[in-house]
C-alpha cells in the first residue's frame, strides 16, 4: 500500500514585543499563544482566532509574522481556507524567508486544486530564498517530501523520484519516504526497485518497502509477514481489549454479511465481486456493504450499490465509530476486502466489530492486521507450508479462492493491424494494471524467449516514459530489436478484453502473478503461463488454471517457466488447442461456476457465524432454566 508523506506543521519559535514606555504593557507573545492555546482546549477555536486577529491589528512590528502563521493554522482548521491563506502570504511579505509560511501555504494552494503553485511553495523551502542556511532540516525534508507526494499523485514519477532520494540523502531514516521510493521505482521499471541512495542501509530499504511492493519483489513469505507487522506496528493501534461485538444484543435471524473496503467501483475488487452481491441467497443471508468508495454515478458503481440490502458510508467516519456503526448493524461476518492496499483502514477491524472477520480478495496474502482471524483462500494458494506465515487461519473453497463476474462486457476484437502488431507473428502478452509487477529476472526471460523463437513480439503497456524506455533499454541488452516490444495505449474495459483474444499466449508475472487479470484472459479464451513460487500472490494464477482445467500452464522454476514460453511459441497448434479448450469448456469450468462459489462461501460463512451464535444460545438457555 502507499500511503501519503505525514504532514506535521512546523513549530516556531515563541518571541516577546516590549512595551512602549509610558504606555501599559499589551499582551506578550507568549501570553497571547498561552492564552490562545487555552481556548483551543476549551474546544473555543474561534475565540482563540479573535484573539489573534485582534492583536495582530494593533501590532506592527516583525511579531506580526508568527501571529499571522498562527492564525492562518487556525483558520484553516476552521475550514476557512482563503482567509488562512491570506494570512500567510501576509506573514511573507514581513519574512520573506519564513518557511512554515511557504510549507503550510503550499497545503493550501494543493486543498484548492492549485498544484503547480503548491509545488512552487515548496520548493521555496528547499530550493528557493528559505533554503539557506538558517533553514531547519525538518522545513527542507517536509517541503521535498510533500512536494514528492504530490508529483507522484501527478504521475510525474521521474521528478518525484529526484526529490525522494534528495531527502534520503539527507535523512536517510525516513522509512515513509523509502515506501514511495521503491514503489514509485517499480512503476519506472528502475532496476533493482531497492538499489539503496545515499547512506540509506539495505535493512533500512527492507524495513521502509511496504507489504505491497515486497509482494512483487520477493517471493518469501517470511519477508512478506515482516513487511506487514512492520506497517502495523507502527501505522495500527492494538486490538481492543474487549471485543465491540460482546457490547451489542446477542445476532439471530438472518446472517448478516458485511463487506468493508473503500474499492467497491470500478477497480479490481469491484469488478470481481458485483455478481457474487447479486447471487447471495436472501432468504439466508442480509448483506451490507460498509465502504469509503469515492460516490460517483459509474455503472458499475451504481450495480454494486443496488446489489446490498444496506449501504454505510464511512467516508468521513472516524475508525471507532465506523466499527461501532458495524457492531450496531449485529453483522455476524466482516470481510475486509481491503487489507493494507492504498486507502484501506485496518484499525477499524481492531475494535472486533463483527463475531467473525475475514480478509479476501484486497490483499493476496497475509496482512497481520489485528482482529482478522481467517482468509478466504483454496488449497493451491495457501498450501500447509505456507500456513506459519499467515497471522489467519485458511477457510478452504472446493475450487478456487477468487470469485468472478461473467456479466462484464467483451468489446468486438479488433485487428491486428490497428493494434500495431504483425500479422503472421506469434503475440506474447503482459498486460497489467501497470509496470510495477514487472521483475529483472522475469523481463531478461521474456527477452531470452524472444531470442528462441523466430517472428514473435512482446505485447505490453507502458505507464510512462520512464518504464517503457527502461524495457527498451533491456531489450538491446539482450540484442532483441526495440520494435519487438509493442506497446498498447489504455482503452476502455471491454476494448481492453477484446485485445486478449489478439494474443497466443499470456506471459505471467512473478511473484506478484496476475488475480483480476489471469481471470479476465481465461474468460476471453487465452491461454496465459504463470510461474507459481512459495507464496499466496505468486500462486494465484496457478491457482485459476488448475480451476479451468489447465494445470499443464503452470510452472515451478524460472527455468522451467522460460523453456515451456519458447516450445509454446514454436508450436502454434498447442496454443490452438488451448484456445479451443477453453472456448468450449472454459466457461462451463468450476472457475466460472460463480453460483456455485456463492454457494460454497456462504457454506463457509453461515458455519462460522453459527459457532459464534451458539455459545450465546445455550448461555441464555442456561439462565431462562435457572430462574
Amino acid at each position: 500500500m502507499h500511503t501519503s508523506v505525514t504532514h506535521r506543521t512546523p513549530k516556531i519559535a515563541t518571541l516577546t514585543r516590549p512595551a512602549p514606555a509610558g504606555r501599559k504593557a499589551p499582551m506578550t507573545l507568549p501570553e497571547l499563544m498561552e492564552q490562545a492555546q487555552r481556548l483551543q482546549a476549551t474546544g473555543q477555536a474561534e475565540a482563540a482566532e479573535k484573539l489573534y486577529a485582534d492583536w495582530i491589528e494593533h501590532d506592527a512590528t516583525l511579531l506580526r509574522c508568527p501571529a499571522l502563521f498562527n492564525r492562518g493554522s487556525l483558520l484553516g482548521q476552521l475550514g476557512w481556507a482563503a482567509e488562512a491563506a491570506d494570512c500567510y502570504i501576509q506573514a511573507l511579505k514581513i519574512k520573506p524567508d519564513f518557511a512554515p509560511a511557504w510549507l503550510n501555504l503550499g497545503h493550501h494552494r494543493e486543498r484548492e486544486g492549485r498544484n503547480d503553485d503548491a509545488l512552487i511553495c515548496w520548493k521555496e523551502v528547499y530550493d528557493g530564498i528559505a533554503s539557506g542556511p538558517a533553514t531547519a532540516l525538518e522545513h527542507r525534508l517536509h517541503g521535498m517530501n510533500q512536494a514528492a507526494r504530490l508529483l507522484e499523485q501527478l504521475k510525474r514519477l521521474a521528478e518525484a523520484e529526484a526529490l525522494m532520494r534528495r531527502s534520503l540523502e539527507l535523512q536517510p531514516e525516513q522509512l515513509d519516504v523509502i515506501q514511495h521510493y521503491v514503489s514509485v521505482r517499480q512503476k519506472q521499471c528502475q532496476w533493482p526497485a531497492q538499489r539503496p541512495p545515499g547512506q540509506v542501509t539495505p535493512n533500512l530499504m527492507l524495513l521502509g518497502t511496504s507489504a505491497m511492493s515486497t509482494m512483487a519483489l520477493h517471493d518469501d513469505p517470511a519477508l512478506q509477514l515482516l513487511a506487514a507487522m512492520r506497517f502495523i506496528h507502527a501505522r495500527v493501534p492494538k486490538a481492543a481489549a474487549v471485543p465491540m461485538h460482546t457490547l451489542t444484543p446477542p445476532r439471530s435471524g438472518r446472517i448478516r454479511i458485511g463487506y468493508l473496503s473503500g474499492d467497491l467501483h470500478h477497480h479490481a475488487v469491484g469488478l470481481l465481486t458485483a455478481e457474487l452481491f447479486e447471487l447471495h441467497d436472501r432468504s439466508r443471508f442480509e448483506i451490507h456493504g460498509f465502504c469509503w468508495t469515492p460516490d460517483s454515478a459509474s455503472p458499475q458503481r451504481q450495480r454494486i450499490l443496488k446489489a446490498l440490502d444496506q449501504h454505510t458510508r464511512l467516508a468521513g467516519v472516524d475508525d471507532h465509530t465506523a466499527a461501532r456503526l458495524i457492531a450496531q448493524a449485529g453483522i455476524d461476518v466482516l470481510v475486509d476486502l481491503q487489507g493494507l492496499t492504498s486507502g484501506a483502514r485496518p484499525a477499524i477491524l481492531g475494535h472486533r466489530a463483527a463475531p467473525v472477520q475475514m480478509a479476501w480478495l484486497g490483499l493476496p496474502g497475509t496482512s497481520a492486521v489485528p482482529g482478522v482471524d481467517w482468509m478466504l483462500a483454496d488449497r493451491y494458494v495457501m498450501p500447509p507450508e505456507l500456513l506459519p506465515y499467515c497471522t489467519e487461519q485458511p477457510v478452504y473453497l472446493p475450487h478456487c479462492y477468487q470469485i468472478s463476474d461473467r456479466q462484464r462486457e467483451v468489446g468486438a476484437t479488433p485487428d491486428r493491424q490497428a493494434c500495431g502488431l504483425p500479422e503472421d507473428a506469434f503475440v506474447y502478452c503482459s498486460f497489467n494494471n501497470n509496470n510495477h509487477k514487472f521483475t529483472p529476472d522475469v523481463f531478461d526471460a521474456w527477452m531470452r524467449v524472444l531470442a528462441q523463437v523466430p517472428r514473435s513480439v512482446l505485447w505490453l503497456l507502458a505507464d510512462n516514459a520512464t518504464a517503457r524506455e527502461n524495457m527498451l533499454g533491456r531489450a538491446d541488452a539482450h540484442g532483441v530489436a526495440r520494435e519487438r516490444l509493442v506497446f498498447a495505449s489504455r482503452v476502455s474495459a471491454a476494448d481492453y478484453l477484446a485485445r486478449f483474444r489478439l494474443a497466443d499466449l499470456v506471459l505471467d508475472t512473478f511473484p506478484y502473478n496476475a488475480g483480476t487479470t489471469a481471470n479476465d484472459v481465461l474468460w476471453v479464451g487465452t491461454p496465459i503461463l504463470t510461474l507459481s513460487g512459495r507464496t499466496y500472490i505468486s500462486r494465484m494464477a496457478g491457482s485459476l488454471l488448475t480451476s479451468v482445467g489447465l494445470p499443464d500452464l503452470i510452472t515451478h522454476s524460472l527455468a522451467e517457466y522460460e523453456q515451456r514460453a519458447v516450445d509454446l511459441g514454436r508450436q502454434p497448434l498447442r496454443i490452438a488447442s488451448y484456445k479451443r479448450y477453453l472456448a468450449e469448456h472454459g466457461r462451463q469450468s468450476p472457475l466460472f461456476d460463480i453460483p456455485q462459489r456463492v454457494r460454497d462461501i456462504e457454506d463457509a460463512f453461515e458455519r462460522l457465524a453459527l459457532a459464534h451464535r451458539t455459545p450465546a444460545g445455550s448461555a441464555r438457555k442456561r439462565d431462562d432454566d435457572q430462574a
